[in-house]
């Protein structure tokens, strides 16, 4: 990219690699704050069990906690704040600071619950204030980096899924451990509002560095109908949609119940479950996502369609090697094989988010990357650990204490639907990615 072209764009003046200082410290700050994102949400699942025994819930109960009183007002919420996003007269690094400030405050104040609604309304203000981060920050990366830099900059902004996650499992456990579960939840809610000031005192807004040319050319705003029609008018991105969807509902399904299945099927303690998923599981997620982004951008700049063919065929490798996983009566061995296709699954999220903001122009990326968001939530944390238990229960007459073994058989053969969708999506690559 030329001095003049990153200057249009709104982009500092690039290093060798393409990637200012500016923009490589925003990316820094980015993951920081999407690893604060969850850490905030994950942190219940290793919490659950002391919360249910202090407040006497029930599982139900429970399981709303976890999933739904989350997932469906992130994804309700997602869309119209992303519109607000997407609007040239937004700053995307407020928007962001006050999502952290929201969502670290409510965290915090999930440990002064003294009943199942204080919690409940608690961990929708968490949900609430989650919305307002990814959607924006994708759109921040996008117009910070050149296009063949943009899977591997997202990428790297999605190691704050594996990071965030694992640190919610060991953080949460050890804390609990010493001071109980509302003090862990105080302990990671409060830094966040020291970060959210950080990101509005450090971070810049590209939008406000255009060039007065770049700036008229982009002002005129989509309707909602206008975004929605232009998103869904590429075969592509709906391919992808589908795909994002189901890998998030076998993705958080299997986040939770395999724990159970180590802890059922092979005796593990819950200790010895959570660190083994924790360290294990969180190194293979973070080098399977930054790996994603990176052979995204270096074999995509040969051929547009390859920057999905590694999450198209890595998913249909993974399935199967899952399934001799869970098949293994030795749990370490077991452990073993589900590390590669921990790998291979997360390989997604920098070629998928990457190629959703290639194929729509700057003035629908937040709302496109929300309505992503709205899928993997809303099925895949919303749906998929709720329906893997049911399932579950319903194979327990027949299965008995194996009954989550056989459910995660499934689910380790159903990978293949968002492999073929992964690769229908690569097809249309070259025809439907946009330049810039």
């Amino acid at each position: 990219m030329t001095e003049k072209a990153a200057q249009a764009r709104g982009i500092a003046s690039p290093s060798a690699d393409g990637i200012s200082a500016q923009t490589r410290t925003m990316l820094w700050i980015l993951l920081i704050v999407y690893i604060f994102n969850f850490l905030d949400r994950q942190i219940v699942n290793i919490l659950a069990e002391p919360i249910k025994t202090d407040l006497g819930l029930s599982d139900t109960e429970l399981g709303l906690l976890a999933g739904p009183a989350f997932a469906v007002f992130y994804a309700l919420l997602g869309i119209p704040i992303a519109r607000h996003a997407d609007k040239q007269g937004t700053n995307r690094v407020r928007l962001i600071s006050l999502a952290l400030a929201v969502w670290s405050a409510m965290t915090a104040v999930c440990g002064l619950a003294q009943n199942f609604v204080q919690l409940l309304f608690a961990r929708i203000g968490v949900g609430v204030g989650e919305a307002g981060c990814t959607p924006a920050a994708h759109s921040l990366i996008s117009d910070s980096v050149a296009p063949e830099k943009r899977s591997s900059a997202i990428a790297f902004y999605g190691l704050g899924v594996p990071i965030g996650s694992l640190l919610g499992l060991i953080i949460g456990g050890i804390v609990n451990d010493l001071y109980g579960w509302r003090i862990a939840l105080m302990l990671v809610g409060a830094p966040g509002l020291l970060l959210a000031s950080v990101v509005l005192f450090v971070m810049r807004e590209p939008r406000h560095s255009r060039t007065a040319e770049a700036a008229a050319a982009a002002t005129v705003p989509l309707s909602t109908g206008e975004a929605l029609r232009e998103i869904f008018a590429s075969r592509a991105y709906v391919y992808i949609l589908i795909a994002a969807s189901v890998t998030a509902f076998l993705g958080y399904g299997k986040g939770l119940w395999t724990i159970s299945f180590f802890i059922r099927s092979h005796g593990l303690s819950t200790t010895e479950a959570g660190l083994s998923m924790a360290v294990v599981l969180g190194v293979a997620g973070v080098i399977g996502t930054w790996l994603g982004g990176k052979l995204a951008d270096t074999f995509g700049a040969r051929d547009k369609r390859h920057i999905l063919t590694f999450p198209a065929y890595g998913m249909a490798v993974a399935a199967p090697v899952l399934f001799l996983g869970y098949v293994m009566e030795d749990w370490r061995i077991a452990v073993a094989l589900l590390v590669l296709p921990t790998m291979l699954n997360a390989a997604y999220y920098g070629p998928a988010y990457g190629c959703v903001q290639g194929l729509v122009q700057p003035r629908a990326r937040a709302v496109a990357a929300s309505i992503m968001l709205f899928g993997q939530n809303l099925i895949g944390l919303g749906l998929g650990p709720f329906l893997f238990g049911v399932l579950s229960d319903a194979l327990q007459p027949v299965a008995g204490q194996e009954s989550v073994r056989w459910v995660l058989y499934g689910a380790a053969w159903l990978g293949l639907i968002p492999a073929f969708f992964f690769w229908r999506a690569s097809l249309r690559l070259k025809t439907e990615l946009k330049s810039g």
